[in-house]
């Protein structure tokens, strides 16, 4: 019997987790640089709130990278999925958050907020996680 080569498929999977590690990475940096000019617009800072506004931007960039990377991983490894939920969750939470900041409605932006934070947190780590062999020996 001939064997089938997947070494396409392990190229792309480790391509992708990649991509994930540094999407992910900067997600998580981008989401904490957003609440370090949050704190400047709730201290006054006239600058801070166009900063803010560009951030937001930058953030809904690298999350929409991030949540491509996700599927291509879960696509290349047929792994767990949960990764691209969470990468979904953030990146249409990202959305929401932007439109209740844009419209004034802070009691709920600022929670938003932490949702995203510990979302992009969960997704770099397990991108950093070591993969198990399948079970099923495919």
């Amino acid at each position: 019997m001939s064997q089938i080569d997947t070494s396409g498929r392990a190229g792309a999977g480790s391509r992708a987790r990649t991509a994930l590690q540094v999407t992910a990475a900067l997600s998580t940096l981008e989401v904490l640089f957003q609440g370090a000019t949050a704190g400047q617009i709730l201290s006054g800072s006239g600058t801070a709130t166009s900063v803010h506004g560009g951030g937001a931007i930058v953030f809904h960039v690298l999350s929409a990278l991030m949540l491509i990377s996700a599927a291509l991983v879960w696509r290349a490894t047929r792994g767990s999925i949960w990764p691209t939920v969470i990468s979904v969750l953030v990146f249409l939470l990202g959305l929401a958050q932007a439109y209740l900041g844009d419209v004034g409605v802070l009691s709920v932006h600022v929670p938003l907020a932490i949702a995203l934070t510990i979302g992009t947190v969960w997704v770099l780590a397990w991108s950093f996680r070591r993969e198990r062999p399948s079970r099923h020996g495919s």
